[in-house]
């Protein structure tokens, strides 16, 4: 890991500035990424801008910034910015709209001080960090000093690691306002998509179904031109999600459909209509007290993703006093606490979470019996 000091001026970081709302904001004559397209827009209370105003008026110090080197390649207006803002983003943007004549602090515009008290601001040293490093480094790093203010979330990180012509595409797809895997795939995802969780999304799934990381597969599709394949990839696990399971509803929203359609998008014995008759049924069942696992159980069976109602306290104590405390199929003499309230006739088969059809087993014959299934 590499970290250089470098002390710039408010003169230099306001040269060329532009603010384009979800297009981004960059500065430092083009070559920094205030903050960059698509990404979540912070906006700090007034009484905190005018504070960071006010600090530079005085002279006085400012925390320390904290800046990506992207490499010496990412220089001018075909490759975008060399470098990127990660920490201190709110601090620069505050102080480039107050020179840039967008507010007044104390009831005066940058325009309305003296020449000597401008000269005074855009002179003002701004303290920085610049980063470099192998991924694995910053990416530490930067969870390291991410620890003020509005914190940055993991995707949002690996971003500014990963920064490159595949980032700035698939933000386009996943991070804006009304994107498109927004319009696609709202009742699917969790979250929003300016902070990025769709796009973490996306990229977990695929990892997921390449073998990789969310960092390796960052890293291997860093400097692609588009994120072409990314799309494509999402837009199959959506469409697919449409066709087994047509009718949507709430519980749908937030589950890991990419990981589903990894290891069950090639079946062919998904019959949407029957699926669509047993997703009816278990979203009736008052036993079933986790409703989203329905869609995950019919595709792999795996009962305890529906969180089975358990026999209360009651129930339990009845069967028990019925048992005198002997396990019916070891046939030993155990205490209340050592044993476990259990189906006589499976959930699975049918039975239900009524007095009737419970029993107490030691806790050994539970195992074994829910190990046979």
């Amino acid at each position: 890991m590499r970290i250089k000091e470098l002390k710039v001026t408010v003169r230099e970081v306001c040269k060329g500035y532009a603010n384009d709302a979800e297009e981004g904001v960059v500065g430092y004559g083009g070559r920094l990424d205030i903050r960059p397209r698509y990404q979540r827009e912070f906006v700090y209370r007034d009484s905190q801008r005018d504070e960071v105003v006010r600090t530079v008026m005085r002279g006085l110090p400012l925390n320390v910034m904290y800046w990506v080197d992207r490499g010496e390649g990412c220089g001018g207006d075909t490759d975008g910015p060399r470098y990127e803002v990660l920490d201190g983003q709110q601090r620069t943007v505050s102080l480039c709209e107050y020179v840039d004549g967008s507010f007044s602090v104390d009831d005066l515009y940058f325009y309305n001080l003296p020449a000597d008290r401008q000269e005074q601001i855009l002179d003002y040293s701004l303290f920085v960090y610049v980063c470099e490093g192998t991924d694995s480094e910053k990416l530490d790093w930067f969870r390291i000093i991410n620890i003020a203010g509005e914190r940055l979330t993991d995707q949002e990180l690996r971003n500014a690691v990963y920064a490159g012509p595949w980032v700035s595409d698939a933000k386009r797809y996943f991070s804006k306002t009304g994107c498109a895997a927004s319009t696609l795939g709202d009742g699917y995802l969790k979250g929003k998509s300016i902070r990025q969780e769709f796009l973490e999304a996306a990229i977990s799934w695929a990892a997921d179904a390449e073998g990789k990381t969310v960092e390796g597969y960052m890293g291997e599709h860093q400097n692609d031109p588009t994120a072409q394949g990314l799309w494509s990839y999402f837009r199959s696990v959506v469409e697919w999600v449409q066709a087994v399971f047509p009718t949507k509803r709430g519980e749908m929203k937030g589950l890991k459909w990419g990981l589903l359609y990894n290891a069950h998008g090639d079946r062919r014995d998904l019959d949407p209509e029957v699926l669509e008759g047993r997703v009816s049924e278990l979203m009736a069942d008052e036993d079933v007290t986790r409703k989203p696992g329905v869609y995950e159980y019919l595709l792999t069976g795996n009962e305890r993703v529906l969180s089975i109602r358990a026999f209360d306290r009651r129930d339990a104590r009845a069967a028990y006093e019925r048992q005198e405390g002997v396990c019916p199929i070891c046939g030993e003499h155990f205490e209340f606490k050592e044993m476990e309230a259990d189906h006589i006739v499976p959930w699975s088969e049918g039975g239900r979470t009524v007095p009737d059809n419970c029993q107490m087993l030691c806790r050994d014959c539970n195992l074994r019996k829910g190990a046979r299934g």
